[in-house]
This record gives C-alpha cells, sequence and structure tokens, in this order.
C-alpha cells in the first residue's frame, strides 16, 4: 500500500464534451466501497503543511506531535480532501457517469473531523452520490466521502459539490 496506491486514471476519462454527453441524473443514490487503502505518509503531510502555510510543529516534527498526544506528524485538517478526492475518482471516471473532468470545477468542500490524521494512517473511504441534477444545462454534484481507517474506525466525512459546465454548443444555444 502507498500513497500511490492504484487509483482511476482521471486524465484518461476526459472526452470531449458533446451534446449527446450528458452527466448521468440516474446516479444519484449510488455508492462507491472503498478501494484500495490510502497510506498517510510523512513526507505528504509535511509538503502539504509547507504548501498550505501550516507552521504548527505537529505539522513538521515527530518529537513535538508525540510530545502533544499524537502517534506521528499530524496532518492537517484540509488534507482529508486529498484523500476524499481519490475515492471520488471511482465516481468522476465512471464511464457511465457522464462526467467530462475538464469541465469539473469544485465549488464546495465541507468537512467534519473525527479523529486526526497521522502519518501511518491506512485511510478508506466509501463515496456517496447524494444530488445530481442539472441546472440551466449544468450538472451539480453532491459526493460525500466517509473517511475511515482500515478498521473502519471513523475519521471523517468530507462533502463536494461539483458543477459539471455544459457544453459550448449548449452555452451558445442559450444566449441566440
Amino acid at each position: 500500500m502507498s500513497e500511490s496506491a492504484a487509483l482511476p486514471d482521471l486524465a484518461s476519462s476526459v472526452r470531449l464534451a458533446s451534446s449527446e454527453r450528458r452527466v448521468d441524473l440516474s446516479y444519484q443514490g449510488r455508492v462507491y466501497p472503498p478501494g484500495e487503502p490510502f497510506l498517510v505518509g510523512r513526507e505528504a503531510l509535511r509538503d502539504f503543511a509547507v504548501a498550505v502555510g501550516a507552521t504548527a510543529p505537529v505539522h513538521h516534527d515527530v518529537d513535538a506531535a508525540r510530545k502533544a498526544g499524537y502517534t506521528d506528524l499530524v496532518a492537517t485538517p484540509t488534507y482529508a480532501v486529498v484523500i476524499a478526492q481519490r475515492c471520488e475518482a471511482a465516481y468522476i471516471a465512471d464511464p457511465g457517469s457522464g462526467i467530462d473532468f475538464s469541465r469539473v470545477m469544485h465549488t464546495e468542500e465541507k468537512l467534519i473531523h473525527h479523529r486526526a490524521l497521522t502519518a501511518g494512517d491506512e485511510v478508506i473511504g466509501t463515496v456517496y452520490v447524494d444530488r445530481v441534477r442539472e441546472v440551466g444545462g449544468h450538472a451539480m454534484i453532491t459526493t460525500r466521502t466517509e473517511l475511515a481507517l482500515a478498521d473502519q474506525t471513523p475519521v471523517a466525512l468530507v462533502v463536494s459539490s461539483l458543477v459539471v459546465r455544459g457544453d459550448q454548443e449548449d452555452d451558445q444555444r442559450r444566449t441566440s
């Protein structure tokens, strides 16, 4: 198991949008079970902490994290999104979903943490497609990813809102 465990290749799932290609609204209610566990690594946590400007020692120094009562380095709260997005890739890359990844925009993320993510954790995620609807030629999607340790101990809940933009032909028809 590694931080780059076998995941769907989103780039290979990108297809040209066309007026026939639509996000499949019937995917609302689908559940994507966990894939391979994601191993949270120290260097990835340090790199992410630097990228988001987190300077607390628990994100960079193992001894400081242990003195604070953790087993290892602590992830910043938003690191859960990294894992959730890898889990959501199962839905995004599903050929039947009708999602063209090149037209996806993230509009909102909500996080609820049950415990801190720490280096060495093996995390799995179950993805729920809670809502899929079309508004003004664009698809609006809400997913919920429940992250847990491999032993099912809850870690975090990540709710993502996405917009899949309609194609340009549709845009031109609406403005003509």
